[in-house]
């Protein structure tokens, strides 16, 4: 089996890369441009394939794949935040966060599916709790998001008859570099409002992935992974 996995170095993707590998997978993930984190990336999975890549850039999704001769499993990890009211939000800092959150799973799965449409596959797309409720000063993110979960669903019935299953998870508040800004009261609070009274882990998120991409009669569905935050 062949896998490709984006913002794969840290938190949410670095744990799919882990058990995607534990299990026997051929796995490429792709990261921005922190070299730091993808250095402890190959010492931690020495068998996992790392390589730099902008996914919101086309011809460089369009390189990368022209690499791989066929691909079963693809995980659409790769995201940015910004945190802001939208009256301190500029038009570059939304088209940002829309092309990466939105337009890099668009161009991923562009291409993957072309790799894909002789035997099938499985296609998994991040989004988050954010996409589905709304987050406050964080619309730009949160509406990238929204997108996500609305191409997920669109996708699942375009490929149907031809055996791909594109799906989604929708991760709560996960205890990742992307939420160390809280303050240690901001996360009390945030807890609080948790059901399970706890942040998620990253594993959890990989865990879920990894059943969304097995079973072959679910597609089209946002998976929460949010300790009943929603």
């Amino acid at each position: 089996m062949r896998a490709l996995v984006t913002g794969g170095t840290r938190g949410i993707g670095l744990s799919v890369c882990r058990l995607l590998s534990e299990r026997g997978e051929r796995v490429t993930a792709l990261y921005h441009a922190d070299e730091a984190a993808a250095d402890l990336a190959r010492k931690a999975l020495p068998s996992v394939e790392f390589l730099r890549a902008d996914v919101s850039d086309e011809g460089t999704v369009r390189e990368i794949f022209s690499r791989i001769s066929s691909l079963d499993h693809l995980v659409n990890n790769a995201g940015i935040s910004h945190f802001a009211q939208v009256q301190d939000t500029s038009l570059a800092d939304w088209n940002r966060v829309m092309a990466v959150n939105a337009g890099g799973v668009f161009l991923c799965c562009k291409y993957a599916v072309k790799k894909m449409l002789e035997r099938g596959g499985a296609i998994v797309n991040v989004s988050s709790v954010w996409g589905e409720t709304g987050g406050s000063c964080e619309s730009a993110y949160s509406a990238s998001k929204g997108a996500v979960i609305a191409f997920t669903k669109a996708l699942a019935r375009e490929l149907a008859l031809s055996s791909i299953t594109v799906n989604c998870v929708s991760p709560g508040v996960i205890d990742t570099a992307m939420n160390a800004r809280f303050s240690e009261e901001e996360r009390r609070a945030l807890k609080e409002e948790i059901p399970l009274g706890r942040f998620g882990t990253s594993e959890e998120v990989a865990r879920a992935v990894l059943f969304l991409l097995d079973n072959r009669y679910v597609t089209g569905q946002v998976l929460g992974i949010n300790g009943g935050f929603c």
